[in-house]
């Protein structure tokens, strides 16, 4: 009966135990649980806080007729300019190809981001920015029907998991379409909320001008801007051919290359050294290019600016770059930094600029002996 009665009693304790434990891990569950919810309220809070902090910005920056973009210059040193003689406003210094250094490249107040279906960059929707505060481009190869215009579009676009592109390139004009065609089809893209605007790439002025004139006529949308090539030994299209286009059209230009493909790096004076770009495999035509004769001159003119870099206190591809942001027909300059240390150190051309006085300049021109004649000089 005893044994019973210590059995039933221990029973009870245990029981009383097990209860006890149960509370305190159900009260240890509800604590967890409150500081996870203050957490996330906390985070909320700081959201909306920012959100707030941000559109007092915005409204006091409205006031004072200064845009949000132009206010983040102040920090980054950047640049924004129109494009061409649209409202779209762009940084001086634009990224394209890399995916990786997007977000390193819009913290130093770069908003240009070129894509195409050969470059491996997507995820940009990943940026912890608004999309308004983007501008996206990419390039397309195909010719003027409307299908192929509208699926490739599309490609790009569940590519790069956005809604719309702001500018979309037709890169290369197609021989088989006529351009009324491809004015039409980029009219239609536009028409359906794809794009915000329309602009070509290795286009010839007469191709451009011909497509401005078509979309007039037919009332349909011109090209606002034209991306060519432009560096040190690639001046004559950006700076003849161009500024006239800006002047009849309001086309802007958005170059590209302005190291030549890494050849105004310095980085082959001596030769082609191992593992770089112009050893690898697909790329003998840069190694021709750079071994020939001409190659070889253009090596002993960089060496030449290399000192005129140094006494600037800059690297030679800041001074490059610079050069090519020196001609206000350029509205935006596309880098093709592969590095952390690249894109930074091209950033910084930036504050190279105003070293780059007439007699600077001048002294360029004359070490380079390839200035194109032009009715104006667009350097200033």
């Amino acid at each position: 009966m005893l044994s019973i009665l210590s059995l039933s009693s221990m029973s009870e304790s245990v029981h009383r135990g097990l209860s006890c434990f149960l509370s305190e891990q159900a009260l240890e569950q509800e604590e967890r649980q409150q500081r996870t919810s203050q957490l996330a309220e906390f985070q909320r809070l700081r959201e909306v806080r920012a959100a707030a902090q941000l559109k007092n910005l915005e409204d006091f920056l409205r006031m004072n007729h200064v845009s949000l973009k132009d206010s983040m210059s102040y920090a980054t040193t950047m640049i924004y300019r129109n494009l061409g003689k649209s409202g779209l406003r762009v940084s001086c210094l634009g990224l394209g190809r890399c995916e990786d250094l997007v977000t390193l490249a819009y913290e130093n107040g770069i908003n240009l981001f070129d894509t195409a279906e050969v470059y491996n960059v997507g995820n940009l929707y990943l940026l912890s920015c608004r999309r308004s505060s983007l501008v996206i481009t990419t390039k397309i190869f195909w010719g003027g029907r409307y299908k192929i215009c509208e699926t490739g579009l599309r490609a790009s676009l569940e590519r790069l998991q956005l809604d719309y592109i702001d500018v979309v390139f037709a890169n290369r004009p197609d021989p088989n379409t006529p351009i009324e065609e491809t004015v039409r089809a980029m009219t239609h893209v536009i028409n359906q909320g794809m794009a915000m605007y329309w602009g070509t790439s290795r286009w010839t002025s007469m191709e451009i001008m011909e497509a401005y004139s078509v979309a007039r006529q037919f009332n349909q949308i011109p090209p606002i801007c034209e991306q060519a090539e432009y560096h040190m030994f690639q001046r004559e299209k950006v700076e003849v051919q161009l500024p006239e286009l800006f002047q009849k059209i309001g086309i802007g230009a958005m170059t590209w290359s302005p190291l030549a493909c890494g050849i105004i790096s310095g980085k082959y004076t001596s030769g082609i050294p191992r593992c770089s770009r112009a050893s690898l495999k697909g790329y003998q035509w840069m190694k021709d290019k750079i071994l020939s004769e001409e190659g070889h001159r253009q090596q002993v003119k960089l060496k030449e600016l290399q000192v005129v870099a140094e006494r600037l206190g800059c690297t030679l591809p800041q001074l490059a770059i610079a050069w090519c942001l020196k001609n206000d027909g350029v509205n935006s300059v596309l880098l093709g930094a592969s590095r952390t240390d690249q894109l930074m150190e091209n950033i910084k051309a930036i504050q190279v600029l105003p070293k780059l006085s007439l007699s600077i300049l001048s002294e360029v021109d004359n070490l380079l002996g390839n200035k194109p004649h032009t009715k104006k000089d667009f350097r200033s």
